[in-house]
């Protein structure tokens, strides 16, 4: 054997030959099992870990649906109770405002009363003095009572009037009155008569003893009445037979 073929064999088995690797080899199927199990473990271990971090926090599926249904039927019954609640405050609102409306209505009444006791008790001091005075020295006609008061309504005013009969012989008076009101009006002086006709109703007189008489009148909203004269007549004369003027502040 030639010495450069002992070389050779040398560096290919001796110590400085090259080094071999020597693996199993697996079959193909055994790789994807192997695969399979380590993917399945993986999503089997992150399902556990999301539901145990579920758990932690409070958020169970099953839990929380019924906090949810809990809730539900919570709110429905307060609802009911809200629309409960609400009618019983419209029906103690509506009779609150029946019993406010009566309330203000008997107030009116009240007043309404009180003026006419004061009226009739000025009536009365009237017709006693007026009986207790001499006949003889008297005026056979009289304006007793005379007022002018605004209504609640702008421009509008309620008048009342007293005419008292004297003397021995009394005979039934027939006649009639009218008003002169002052006013101003758009910064002017204006004076108003009233009925415009004189035929017109409301105004006429008629009576042996005494006559009330009382009457509502309108100008215009703006107008601010000063005074009222009121002027009677008797029938067939032209001449005022009485005239009294009230001052309005």
């Amino acid at each position: 054997m030639s010495v450069a073929r002992l070389l050779k064999l040398r560096q290919r088995f001796g110590i400085a030959a090259p080094r071999v690797a020597v693996r199993t080899h697996l079959p193909w199927y055994l790789r994807w099992l192997v695969l399979g199990l380590l993917a399945a473990s993986s999503v089997a271990l992150g399902m556990w870990m999301y539901d145990a971090g579920r758990r932690f926090a409070g958020f169970e599926a099953t839990e929380a649906g019924q906090e949810i249904s809990t809730a539900r039927q919570e709110l429905a019954v307060a609802r009911e109770e809200l629309a409960r609640l609400r009618g019983l405050s419209n029906a103690a609102e509506s009779k609150i405002a029946i019993e406010r409306t009566a309330q203000q209505d008997l107030v009116k009444q009240l007043r309404s009363m009180e003026a006419e006791n004061a009226r009739l008790r000025e009536e009365l001091a009237v017709f006693e003095s007026t009986l207790s005075a001499d006949p003889k020295h008297a005026a056979a006609i009289s304006i007793k009572r005379f007022k002018v008061e605004p209504e609640l309504r702008a421009g509008e005013y309620r008048f009342h009037l007293l005419m008292l009969a004297m003397g021995a012989k009394r005979e039934e008076f027939r006649g009639r009155f009218e008003l002169i009101v002052s006013l101003n009006q758009g910064g002017r002086d204006v004076m108003m008569t009233l009925p415009k006709d004189a035929a017109e109703d409301g105004f006429n007189l008629g009576f042996k003893h005494f006559q009330r008489v009382q009457g509502t009148f309108r100008v215009a909203p703006s107008a601010r009445v000063s005074s009222v004269q009121v002027r009677v007549y008797e029938n067939g004369t032209a001449e005022a037979r009485v005239t009294q003027t009230t001052t309005l502040g």
